[in-house]
């Protein structure tokens, strides 16, 4: 078997704005195995600023794994605890390389174009009526879910927006979701809460900064709107810290990118946790290719949570991968009239 890797820019259509900034391209990295003229190709899907894997030693990690390939699947993936999305990329390799074509991860009813999986429509952060376009863009998309990141603008703005939605549609209609990204200070997070309860909100992620353990749990005992943890399950390790993260701060759900938290392992190990603590949870991607994107899709299907994933971020650049992958009516499903073109990358299927 031989290993390389590939370093690709995806370069943003527009300017995206989140409470850490705004990004015009985003780095990823392939993992492209070779065996028996078959290949095999994983997204480590590296987010700077946010990956606990974003190190200086990241390509010389990337070097490590393809000079030691022969150890399989299980024995890297344990010995990059420390590097998520390079897990990540490790199994989606070895899946991709192991399946009858290279993009069918999970062979199920999803991959064969007859079933697909309610998703949430992203809103991002903007000027007022940037956000107020997308707002309509997707209310008029058929979404009955709609992710919007708050605490970049004016926070009354913010609530005018939310107003927006709910003067013209209630919450049995539509489902919110709002995204703080630890946008609130400690002292005022309590006050904004009760603000945006004023919403009928699903639920709101990350209100404040991660690593701030106590807040959050009183926050998460005090709430008038569901929390979800997302952050702040980064960069933890091992079952036990996980267990004690949990049971710490008991919130009403929890978010899982599987790159940012060790790939479909890390994932399941999350999930087996929070449904044993009665918490609940979905499945978000975190800015891959289409590549990625398609493996984690694919993945959360066989799942089998009813919830609005959040599975939508295909479309979001110049320079993504053709693929089956479609967004319809707020579901993501699988167009088998469409076909892979990872030409970008130099490959040829």
């Amino acid at each position: 078997m031989e290993a390389t890797y590939k370093k690709y820019i995806l370069n943003f259509n527009r300017p995206s704005g989140t409470s850490r900034g705004v990004m015009t391209e985003k780095e990823t990295w392939f993992l492209l195995l070779e065996e028996n003229g078959k290949i095999g190709i994983g997204e480590c899907g590296l987010l700077r600023g946010l990956s606990i894997d974003d190190r200086l030693d990241y390509e010389e990690k990337l070097q490590w794994v393809c000079e030691n390939i022969h150890l399989g699947k299980d024995k890297l993936w344990d010995a990059l605890l420390e590097f998520p999305s390079i897990q990540f990329g490790v199994e989606m390799a070895f899946l991709s390389l192991q399946s009858k074509t290279p993009f069918e991860l999970f062979p199920s009813n999803f991959t064969e174009g007859k079933s697909n999986m309610l998703i949430n429509g992203l809103v991002w952060m903007g000027e007022e009526s940037f956000m107020k376009q997308q707002i309509e863009e997707k209310l008029a998309q058929g979404f009955s879910c709609i992710k919007m990141k708050i605490g970049a603008i004016d926070f009354e703005k913010e609530l005018g927006l939310l107003r927006f939605i709910r003067q013209n549609f209630g919450a049995k209609t539509i489902e919110i979701r709002v995204d703080a990204n630890g946008a609130f200070s400690s002292n005022e997070a309590l006050y904004k809460l009760n603000q945006l309860s004023e919403f009928e909100l699903h639920s709101i992620e990350q209100p404040i900064q991660k690593n701030n353990t106590d807040m959050m749990s009183e926050l998460c005992k005090t709430t008038p709107i569901p929390i979800a943890l997302d952050e702040e399950l980064i960069g933890v390790f091992g079952i036990q810290q996980k267990e004690m993260l949990l049971s710490k701060i008991q919130p009403q759900y929890i978010i899982l990118k599987p790159s940012l938290v060790g790939g479909f392992k890390g994932t399941l190990e999350w999930i087996k946790l929070a449904e044993k603590h009665n918490i609940g949870w979905w499945i978000t991607s975190a800015l891959e290719s289409n590549i990625g994107l398609n493996a984690i899709t694919q993945f959360t299907y066989t799942l089998n949570n009813k919830m609005p994933q959040g599975l939508g971020t295909g479309g979001l650049y110049t320079n993504n991968f053709d693929c089956p992958l479609a967004i319809v009516k707020g579901n993501i499903g699988y167009n088998l009239n469409k076909n892979w073109d990872i030409s970008n990358l130099g490959l040829q299927l």
